[in-house]
């Protein structure tokens, strides 16, 4: 095989109590890529349709991520990626770590599978540092992995991949407004009360019992920011009258993607997820802004291969 298309999903991460550690991968939502095996050595961005993203290697989250598994895995072989953006960068679901996952994914293809998935994850974590200036995984495990994906350590990275209730879907709203990760972390406190880490310990804790038990009650009950939220949200417009219009529509929690813009409601079942898409429609529609809703079932695969 000397080329591979394949579509790179949007995420959602943190999810609520779990700021570093939880993510899950969307369906609807991605990046396509074509990557190509040449003949001569190292990795070229030959493209980017969709967004205006630097082609040099070294500032593009792909590239940098591409040469940590070339830098790990010597080969003759080089490789040229094409880059079909779907995914606003700074859109808060996602964007860099779908083109830093798909590249690794894609070129792991085309070497014969050396790595697994799960190995995958500290290359494609490189592109991240790039973008935030912080190396994290819980945007780039679940689009390697697929499903929900909880981080237990980055060094040496440990990701495990959690249950996925059949029923669970997710309700996205993008503002389209940009809303960079490295400058939504810098307003994050550096240190919180006892208090707030044990309450969100027992929410996280709580979250990935329900999520093994199908309990959507306790992950009702577990769907908690206490740390990271109530700075954010400062940030994005409306959020909390779109966070009580999904309550009251029936979402099962409702918070931030990622570092915001974009955020997102836990529900169970599609016919809840249109209820909270047509209550959050309402809300946004009043203030004047672009943007965009997706209702998607938790995508269990991960990146996909396309056919050509």
């Amino acid at each position: 095989m000397d080329q591979i298309k394949i579509f790179a999903p949007a995420s959602v991460a943190n999810v609520s109590c779990g700021f570093d550690v939880l993510g899950f991968c969307l369906d609807p939502v991605g990046d396509e890529m074509l990557i190509r095996k040449t003949n001569a050595s190292g990795v070229k961005i030959t493209k980017i349709e969709g967004q205006n993203l630097p082609l040099d290697v070294k500032k593009n989250v792909a590239g940098v991520a591409a040469e940590a598994l070339l830098k790990a895995h010597p080969t003759q072989s080089g490789f040229e990626i094409e880059i079909h953006k779907k995914i606003k960068a700074g859109s808060g679901i996602g964007s860099s770590a779908a083109s830093a996952a798909g590249a690794v994914f894609g070129i792991n293809e085309l070497l014969g599978k050396p790595y697994t998935a799960h190995e995958l994850i500290a290359f494609a974590m490189e592109g991240e540092g790039l973008a935030s200036g912080s190396a994290h995984a819980d945007n780039v495990a679940p689009v390697l992995m697929g499903g929900i994906t909880l981080v237990r350590s980055i060094n040496p990275v440990d990701v495990i991949q959690l249950p996925t209730p059949k029923a669970l879907t997710a309700v996205i709203l993008h503002p389209k407004i940009e809303l960079k990760t490295m400058h939504a972390r810098e307003i994050i406190k550096k240190n919180v009360t006892m208090e707030k880490a044990i309450q969100q310990w027992g929410n996280l804790g709580a979250f990935v019992s329900a999520l093994f038990n199908e309990d959507y009650d306790l992950m009702s009950r577990s769907l908690k920011d206490e740390i990271v939220e109530p700075m954010r949200s400062l940030l994005i417009p409306e959020f909390e009258s779109l966070k009580k219009a999904s309550i009251d529509a029936g979402a099962l929690g409702f918070g931030i993607s990622g570092s915001g813009p974009s955020v997102y409601a836990l529900t169970k079942g599609i016919d809840s997820a249109q209820k909270i898409s047509n209550a959050i429609n309402k809300v946004i529609s009043s203030i004047g802004i672009d943007f965009e809703i997706h209702i998607s079932k938790i995508n269990e695969q991960g990146i996909k291969i396309l056919t050509n």
